[in-house]
This record gives structure tokens, sequence and C-alpha cells, in this order.
């Protein structure tokens, strides 16, 4: 795909990966649609993408937890510009606490950001990508493939997104249409910092050391590449890509080895 003039929609687009990733769409010559809570951010990231890259932006503010906040988002979008080429599902909210202290409430607002949003999203911008023959994209994790000590919750919402992608992939098989899932790994952003504790207010700090990461903009740029090549799955990082075989292949083992990783990040919830 030629990124030339195509409308992509990205969600969660005022920070991290998916802010990276309005830049690379931006750069590649995308009519690029922002959504995300934060409206006053993401209209200065559209005016910053207009005046550097000469094509066009537009913010629209969004809670992808909020149905209609989703199918306005879509129809906002196709207003706009009247046609969606590239879903990117990308909001998404973590988590950092063990199941047995954690109030329910933070899981449930896991799955309403991160699965629930990608199914709205998807659901109302479908119809106008079967006609483009485009792609939809959902921003995965590891975490989807393999349950992570301290992720119930952000791990359950990525298993849903991974097999409602699949299912959704399945059924559009012969259609032209495209899905992909993007596994990035660890990444250098604001989620860990911003990951809910066990009552749902933010930790405010990371734990793990982020310099090692890579960044959100080279993750975009894999990202696009991504939706360039049709891929169906893309695992970034050596580390994930053994993670999803081993725990395939040797999942007991699997289970001691991520524990032990889990153990050593800093204020490890694991005893």
């Amino acid at each position: 795909m030629n990124f030339k003039d195509k409308v992509v929609l990205i969600t969660g687009a005022s920070s991290g990966i998916g802010k990276a990733l309005a830049e690379e769409m931006a750069k590649r010559g995308a009519v690029v649609v922002l959504g995300a809570r934060q409206y006053v951010n993401l209209c200065e990231q559209a005016d910053y993408l207009q005046n550097t890259y000469g094509g066009k932006a537009l913010a629209i503010q969004c809670d992808v937890s909020i149905e209609e906040d989703c199918k306005m988002f879509i129809n906002q979008a196709l207003h706009a510009f009247g046609r969606i080429d590239v879903l990117i599902n990308n909001a998404g909210i973590s988590m950092r606490a063990l199941f047995q202290d954690l109030d329910l409430s933070v899981l449930k607002n896991l799955m309403d950001v991160n699965f629930w949003g990608t199914v709205y999203c998807t659901k109302y911008a479908l119809a106008e990508i079967r006609k483009q023959h485009g792609s939809i994209v959902g921003v995965s994790s590891i975490a989807g493939y393999r349950g992570l000590p301290g992720r119930t919750g952000y791990s359950a919402s990525k298993f849903a997104m991974n097999g409602f992608m699949e299912s959704l992939r399945t059924e559009l098989l012969n259609s032209g249409v495209h899905v992909m899932v993007a596994c990035p790994g660890f990444t250098a952003s604001n989620i860990r910092v911003a990951a809910l504790d066990k009552s749902g207010a933010s930790h405010g700090e990371t734990s793990m050391e982020e310099g090692k990461m890579m960044s959100s903009e080279e993750v975009a740029s894999r990202i696009a590449d991504g939706i360039v090549a049709k891929k169906r799955t893309l695992v970034m990082t050596k580390q994930g890509k053994l993670a999803v075989w081993v725990n395939k292949l040797f999942p007991a083992f699997a289970d001691k080895k991520v524990f032990e990783l889990f153990a050593k990040e800093k204020n490890s919830l694991l005893k």
C-alpha cells in the first residue's frame, strides 16, 4: 500500500506509539485522523503534522471505552474525508497489581479500553474499509500470547483482542481486507507510568529500564511497513518471538522463566 492520500485513523494518538504512528503516517503522505481523550494535545499535534508535512490531519476527541464516541469518531472521519483506508486500534492502558489485591473495576476498565475500544471502532469502520480493501490493525502485546504476572487485566484484554482479530481475519479472508496484529514488546512510552494500581489510580512511575527498550518511533515505522507488506502478525522483538514459541512448546518452563523475569523488576509484586 502506498499511503499517499490514504485516510488513516489512529486511536490513542495523543502519546506514545499512537503519536509516533500519526507522525509516521503523515511523513508517508497519509491523511491522518487522530483520536484520543486529550483534545488539546490532539489539536496541537494535528497542527504540527499539517505544518511539518503539508498534508491533512484531523483531531477528534474520543474515549474508546464509550461506544457512541467510537461511532462518532468513525462518522466524523468519514464526513471529513469521504473514505477510510486504515484503522489502527492503538488506544490502550495497562495495570500492575496482583489479582488477589485487585479491585475488579480495574480489570473491567482495561477490557473496556483495550478490547471493547477495538471492537467498537472496528464495527463502525468495517463497511468503509471493505469498500477500500483497506487494513485493520490491532496494537496488541506479547501479553496477548503469554500471561504476565501482575498484569491479569492487561493480558486478558490483549488475549481477547488477539482472538477477536484472528476471528475477524478469517471472516474477511476473501474480502480483500487486511487484518494485522502488531506486538511491539516492551516499548519506551508512558504506558507503564500511567499503569493502574490495584485500586485504579496511576502508578506514576515505571517498573522497568525504559532506556533499553524499543522506541515508539521504531515501533511506528515497523507497523507502517507491516501494513504495506500485509503482514498477518508482527512480533517485533527476539525476546517476544522466543516467548511465544517457548510458551507453546514448553509452557511449564515458560511459567518459571516469566516469574523469574518479573520478580527482578523494580518494586516487584512477586514474593
